[in-house]
Formats: structure tokens, C-alpha cells, sequence
């Protein structure tokens, strides 16, 4: 069986790193090359591993050189929509986990992938778990009038709320039909305490050393609260759903936004 050929964009990042490891450890996949805008040198080592990865600052140079079959992107919103169009538009599929992008980008790498026949896969989350979490917000959306969000993440995180956040909280929307009721403060004695809103949500972000992510999703009706909590204690904890994607997306044409359709939950 051929392996899958892989170069990783944004490889010397947090995330970046983790997923040069992933690959390398996937017997069926094979990283033919790691491209950073801070690359530095020629090659990059894999911790217990002997061989060393082709390290480029261009990712074009590592396109053109080695010809992969997926390119996967943690970069920053800006960088990942470059990216994406020049993977998609010479050969490559490609996986984004960078959060930030608009519904116009999206659509826009839809119809890219679409032309070049390759997939893509975009995902706010690729922690299985937090994927399941979105899923079940999603069903207690309809029977449930009043929800609030608290997102928990490291203080590096450069946005606020969490990509992962602002899709809970649409597809909890979409899956509702209307928006939530939400409390109206008489006083709000200290400036955005009662957080972001969205269509009746409430969004609290919290930035502090010693995070990962965790999101928790706390419904309200009479008499009764339903919390769902997901924790990410370890950056390993995405691999899995990353390396899925990169398996899945080679099969696909155009985009699949979300794990979920990967996972096959349904409504």
C-alpha cells in the first residue's frame, strides 16, 4: 500500500510540531517536508527518530520539490488562506486547523478544491471529544431555551473567543432554527461581564498559563441545568483527529467543514 505523502505548514508552531510527530508515527503516511516562515535550516529532527524532514520557509519550494498528496495547515488566517490556494491549485488536498477564517474563505476553498478535483477538510477543533461535545450541544439546543458558553485556553491563544466557541455556539443556532433567550442584566456594574453575545449566547473566554482548552456548554430551563465539558490536557489529544482528516480528505471532493462529518454523527 502506497503511503500518503504529507508536508505540514506552520511546522515549527505548538500545534505544528505535534502533527510533524503524528505523521512520522502513522505507518501509512509519510512527511515528505515541514515549511515554516521561521525555518532556519535545512532539515528538522523528530524526537526518536533517526531521520531527518526537509525544512523550507517557502511552502511553495516544498510543493514543487515533493509533490505531496495533503498539505496540512496550522498557521494564522491570513497565511492558511495562501496556502490553501496554492496547494489545492497544484495537486494537493489539504487540512486547516488555523481558526479565523470567514464564510468568504471558505467558500472560496470550496470552489478551489472543487475546480482542482481535490479535497479539503477545515476544522475549528480536531479533538474527538470536542467534537462529540458540539454534537450533543447540538441536539439539547432544541429542547433547551437558555445557554451560555465558558471557553478556557492557554494566555498565548492570539484570539478570543475560540474558533471552537463560535462554531459550538452557530451550530447550536442552526440546529435550533431561532435564536436563545437571553437574561437581560439590569445593571452591569463592571463592562462586558456578561460576555459576548451571539443571537441569545453568551461567550465568556478565559486566558491563563497553565491551559490547554476546555469548553463548557451550561444549559438553563426550569428547575434544571444540563452542563457538557470537554478538557484538553495535552496538544496530543488533537492528533488523532488530524490524522483522520488526512486519511479521510485524500477520498473527498471539495470542502467538509468539521470533524463531525468525518465521524459520521448524524442529527
Amino acid at each position: 500500500m502506497s503511503h500518503i505523502k504529507v508536508v505540514v505548514n506552520g511546522a515549527l508552531g505548538r500545534m505544528g510540531q505535534q502533527v510533524v510527530s503524528a505523521v512520522v508515527a502513522d505507518p501509512g503516511l509519510q512527511l515528505v517536508g515541514a515549511s515554516d516562515i521561521k525555518a532556519d535550516g535545512d532539515y528538522i529532527r523528530v524526537p526518536g527518530q533517526a531521520k531527518k524532514i526537509p525544512l523550507h520557509n517557502s511552502l511553495t519550494t516544498l510543493i514543487e520539490m515533493y509533490h505531496p498528496d495533503v498539505v496540512v495547515d496550522f498557521t494564522v488566517p491570513g497565511a492558511a488562506m495562501s496556502s490553501a490556494m496554492l496547494a489545492l491549485k497544484n495537486g494537493a488536498n489539504l487540512v486547516i486547523g488555523t481558526t479565523g477564517l470567514t464564510d468568504v474563505d471558505l467558500a472560496e476553498i470550496d470552489k478551489v478544491a472543487l475546480k482542482y478535483n481535490r479535497g479539503a477538510v477545515v476544522a475549528a477543533n480536531f479533538a474527538i471529544g470536542a467534537v462529540i461535545l458540539m454534537h450533543l450541544a447540538n441536539i439539547a439546543a432544541k429542547y433547551l431555551d437558555n445557554v451560555e458558553i465558558i471557553e478556557l485556553h492557554h494566555d498565548k491563544k492570539m484570539d478570543a473567543p475560540s474558533g471552537t466557541a463560535l462554531a459550538t455556539a452557530r451550530g447550536m443556532l442552526e440546529a435550533r432554527g431561532k435564536p436563545f433567550i437571553f437574561p437581560a442584566t439590569e445593571k452591569e456594574t463592571l463592562t462586558g461581564t456578561r460576555g459576548g453575545q451571539v443571537e441569545g449566547i453568551a461567550i465568556h473566554s478565559v486566558r491563563l498559563p497553565g491551559l490547554v482548552a476546555s469548553q463548557e456548554v451550561i444549559f438553563g430551563a426550569l428547575g434544571q441545568t444540563l452542563s457538557i465539558r470537554h478538557d484538553t490536557v495535552s496538544r496530543e489529544s488533537f492528533m488523532p483527529g488530524v490524522i483522520l482528516a488526512v486519511k479521510e480528505v485524500v477520498k473527498r471532493h471539495g470542502l467538509v467543514v468539521g470533524l463531525d462529518t468525518l465521524l459520521n454523527l448524524g442529527d
